[in-house]
Formats: C-alpha cells, sequence, structure tokens
C-alpha cells in the first residue's frame, strides 16, 4: 500500500532497496542504483504526496510489493 512518506523515510526506504546518496544535483538531489537514477524532491513542509511517490517508484522500476518490504 503506497502512502504519503516523509522525505527522510523516502530517502531511508531507497537506501534499503540498494541506492546510494543522496548526491547533490541542479535543483533536486538525486539517489543511484547502477543506472538507476532518482531525483528526490525537495525539503517541503508536509510528506510527499502518493501520487509522486508513485511517479517515482514508477521511474525506478520499483513495485508496490517491493516498496512495502522495503
Amino acid at each position: 500500500m503506497v502512502a504519503p512518506i516523509s522525505r527522510k523515510e523516502l530517502i531511508r526506504k531507497f537506501r534499503t532497496l540498494g541506492y546510494s546518496g543522496p548526491f547533490s544535483g541542479g535543483r533536486h538531489q538525486f539517489m543511484i542504483k547502477g543506472r538507476h537514477k532518482i531525483r528526490i524532491p525537495n525539503p517541503h513542509l508536509g510528506d510527499i504526496d502518493v501520487s509522486l511517490l508513485k511517479e517515482i517508484l514508477r521511474q525506478a522500476g520499483i513495485s508496490h510489493e517491493e516498496w512495502d518490504k522495503a
């Protein structure tokens, strides 16, 4: 089940899934795993919305089941 998540928790889960970072980029930080490079939303008030999280997971090729286990 995908639910809103804090930026800190998003980074923790991606590290659990084998990503390294976050690294500084142009406008956004990013994390890397092999050939996959995902942009991390900038810090802001409140949690990361479900729609943005789903788009990040889609770009990273991570299933909802894989995400829930991380």
